[in-house]
């Protein structure tokens, strides 16, 4: 049974932490991997990211497999998180062995964050180790092929999305091969996942299968956005951040190919993508689970088409799990609110 969800890869766990009120609006995200780690790429594409050992999965180097990876707000200073993460890890044995001791290892966790600075009305209010550390052990603690939260969880808990609240979203397919792909994101862009002359959601609109918003409530969304924009600060730095996994055994250099193709979802969910204020990155994971057709030499194409897809469906399921904020960092309406929960079926 599968739950559209990144935990459909057998092994895969998500665990979020938030801190909201009293100046708070933000999160951190850790997607753990089976023990013994899974093979990661990633590739960063936007022109403002803020990362952590992302040289480390590049396939000329050492590190073929890694322990966690770490999706969190706070901007660069939300990376401290990662730290959390580690110490964990380094509990748990889990990581690079480097010495004769069993216990003497060094977790590689690669992670990237999003701006969210401020959004809950105090700007030092970011992730640290302690949240990163929640975080890892909420993933530890959850079943395996278990739901994932989505909307204003985690990382996703301070995202935008051009003028409507973001969040995380995720989701999954089941190839013919039997191969699962699947896709956990923070959708917090500089640019709109909203048709302007529409209300569709962009995503929604690739797909071909939607019913368009009446023209009274698109006017209606539109006068509140106009609101809502007097009362917030011009949209500085963003981020739209993905991890897309399968199960299918990949070399870390296919596994780069994923993470680089995968792009091309984001790119359908939103416009426009990958600007100097962005630091759009995605990360991908591959657990080994399931081989490749060695006598089909183009077999990973199908994984590289069906992760642009998942990202896509997972950016629109951020935007529709997403609830309005209104508080002393700003206002963000949902998009749910603009259009209501049926306003364009998916």
């Amino acid at each position: 049974m599968t739950v559209d969800a990144l935990t459909d890869v057998t092994g895969l766990r998500v665990g979020h932490a938030n801190r909201t009120g009293a100046g708070w609006l933000t999160g951190t995200t850790v997607v753990l991997a089976p023990v013994g780690g899974a093979i990661a790429a990633v590739d960063v594409r936007g022109g403002g990211p803020g990362t952590k050992e992302t040289d480390a999965l590049d396939p000329r180097n050492l590190v073929q497999k890694v322990e966690a990876i770490v999706l969190t707000g706070g901007s660069a200073y939300g990376l401290d998180a990662a730290s959390g993460v580690m110490a964990w890890l380094e509990e748990q044995g889990r990581g690079v062995r480097v010495g004769a001791d069993p216990a003497h290892v060094v977790p590689v966790v690669p992670a990237a964050c999003v701006f969210d600075l401020g959004r809950g009305g105090e700007f030092r209010a970011r992730p640290d180790a302690a949240l990163g550390r929640a975080a890892v052990e909420a993933a530890a603690v959850s079943e395996v092929g278990a739901a994932v939260a989505e909307g204003c969880v985690g990382a996703g808990t301070g995202a935008t999305v051009g003028p409507v609240k973001g969040g995380v979203g995720t989701a999954s397919t089941v190839l013919g091969s039997g191969i699962t792909v699947a896709a956990l994101v923070v959708a917090n862009a500089a640019g709109s996942a909203t048709d302007p002359e529409t209300g569709v959601l962009y995503g929604e609109l690739i797909q071909g299968r939607v019913d368009y918003p009446e023209a009274h409530v698109h006017d209606a969304a539109r006068r509140r956005l106009v609101e809502c924009a007097a009362r917030n600060a011009p949209p500085p730095l963003n981020t739209t951040l993905a991890v897309v996994a399968t199960d299918a055994a990949l070399s870390k250099a296919q596994a780069q190919k994923l993470a680089g193709t995968a792009h091309d979802g984001i790119a359908r969910a939103v416009r426009p993508v990958h600007l100097l204020n962005d630091g759009d990155t995605v990360f991908a994971l591959a657990t080994g689970a399931r081989g490749l057709d060695a006598g089909q030499p183009l077999a990973l194409n199908e994984i590289l088409a069906a992760g642009a897809d998942v990202v896509t469906r997972a950016i629109v399921r951020a935007v529709r799990a997403a609830e309005s904020v209104d508080g002393p960092g700003g206002v963000w309406p949902s998009y749910t609110e603009l259009y209501g929960s049926d306003a364009v079926r998916r």
